[in-house]
């Protein structure tokens, strides 16, 4: 079973996209996001899930470069 996570901005706090993992990434995985910019993961945040639902909402949050 994979986890579907939202991608953060750390910065603005804004969602950039969805995303699949295979398994939990851990805080130092790296990974690209959509635009091809390789990010790291400086934070992973695990919520509760809502009632009656099983799949806990994920937030990987990471530090994008500003747009040149």
């Amino acid at each position: 079973m994979g986890i579907t996570a939202t991608i953060m901005n750390i910065a603005t706090g804004q969602p950039i996209q969805k995303m699949s993992f295979g398994r939990m990434p851990k805080p130092w995985a790296s990974f690209n996001l959509a635009t091809g910019e390789l990010v790291t993961a400086e934070r992973i945040d695990v919520g509760k899930p809502e009632p009656g639902k099983f799949a806990a909402p994920v937030h990987v949050w990471v530090k994008v470069k500003p747009p040149a």
